[in-house]
């Protein structure tokens, strides 16, 4: 199944015609039709190819919350093995905008964080749409502890629009249960990486992602608050949403560029969601790769380096 961007125009025409002619090759085995249909593919991928070389941040945050993007559930099943979910945050309830527990990555065993947004109306209202609760970041923090009590890696998963912001979830302290998870991830003795699968968004997104290296895939964003938000509060207009995208530096090059994040996933051309198993194989090498070059480190050594990097944020630029 196929869906495009308002952007993708000249693509979806271009593959529109390419489909048209396999009608027609399918009823007339004609060589000519088979070479215009090569040809439109070819010209289509090219077209692709120039417009995800120059996408504008407005741009990247449409691909970072495309439907058929790769969510956390799909990282999961294909990256880790033997995973065992816990459940409950032993205080309030159980919440399954975040997704927690035990598992192999690639033969090693590590504690695992995500935030799913769901793929269809009752996974995305049974997840809350990734939007944790705050009894979802005390799950984190519940998980985290175990992690370092037995010397667990902590990979965790990146994928919010932000914390939920009803009202419920600030009676049961909102703020708190977030800088809780913060802490937690600030503290470990042991490595913790974390990778922007989609949108990384506010304190919801820090929560999970304060960790000794931040990945994000080449087309997320990592925003203080949504774009639509942004321009509200900037504008009092959310439909300055564009300028308020371009204005904030929300994308992984420009993140990386401020030393904000400390990689980048390179993603298929057009976007994740057009080759999801090549993307997740991919960001799967990048992540063992950075949980690699922490081995053999101290807790001592690993949480200083931790507070370092987020120490240095702002002496770069």
């Amino acid at each position: 199944m196929r869906s495009y961007l308002d952007f993708e125009k000249p693509v979806a025409e271009l593959e529109a015609k390419a489909d048209e002619l396999r009608t027609v090759a399918e009823e007339t085995d004609s060589p000519a039709i088979r070479d215009e249909i090569a040809k439109l593919e070819q010209r289509a991928q090219q077209v692709l190819g120039e417009l995800y070389r120059s996408l504008t941040p407005w741009q990247k945050t449409l691909v970072a919350r495309h439907p058929l993007r790769p969510h956390f559930k799909d990282y999961l099943d294909a990256l880790i093995e033997e995973f065992t979910p816990l459940a409950g945050d032993r205080k309030f309830a159980e919440d399954q905008a975040v997704v927690a527990g035990f598992g192999r990555f690639r033969g090693r065993a590590v504690c695992v964080l995500g935030q799913e947004k769901g793929n269809d109306t009752d996974s995305r209202l049974r997840h809350n749409f990734g939007m944790a609760m705050p009894e979802g970041y005390r799950k984190a923090v519940r998980l985290m502890e175990l992690a370092d009590r037995f010397g667990l890696p902590v990979l965790s998963f990146v994928d919010t629009a932000g914390a939920y912001p009803g009202i419920g979830a600030e009676e049961r302290g909102q703020a708190e249960a977030i800088a809780r998870s913060t802490e937690a991830c600030l503290a470990l003795g042991t490595p913790n990486v974390s990778l922007v699968i989609g949108e990384g968004g506010s304190g919801g997104a820090v929560a999970l992602a304060s960790t000794n290296s931040v990945l994000m895939m080449e087309h997320a964003i990592y925003t203080v608050a949504s774009p639509e938000a942004s321009a509200s509060i900037l504008w009092r207009d959310s439909g300055r949403a564009q300028d308020a995208a371009t204005n904030m530096k929300i994308t992984a090059q420009d993140l990386l560029r401020f030393g904000i994040v400390d990689g980048i996933v390179s993603e298929p051309v057009g976007g994740a969601h057009r080759a999801p198993e090549a993307a997740i194989r991919t960001a799967g090498d990048a992540v063992a790769d950075a949980l690699a070059s922490f081995e053999g480190l101290s807790a001592e050594d690993l949480r200083e380096r931790r507070a370092a990097k987020f120490l240095a944020i702002g002496r770069k630029i």
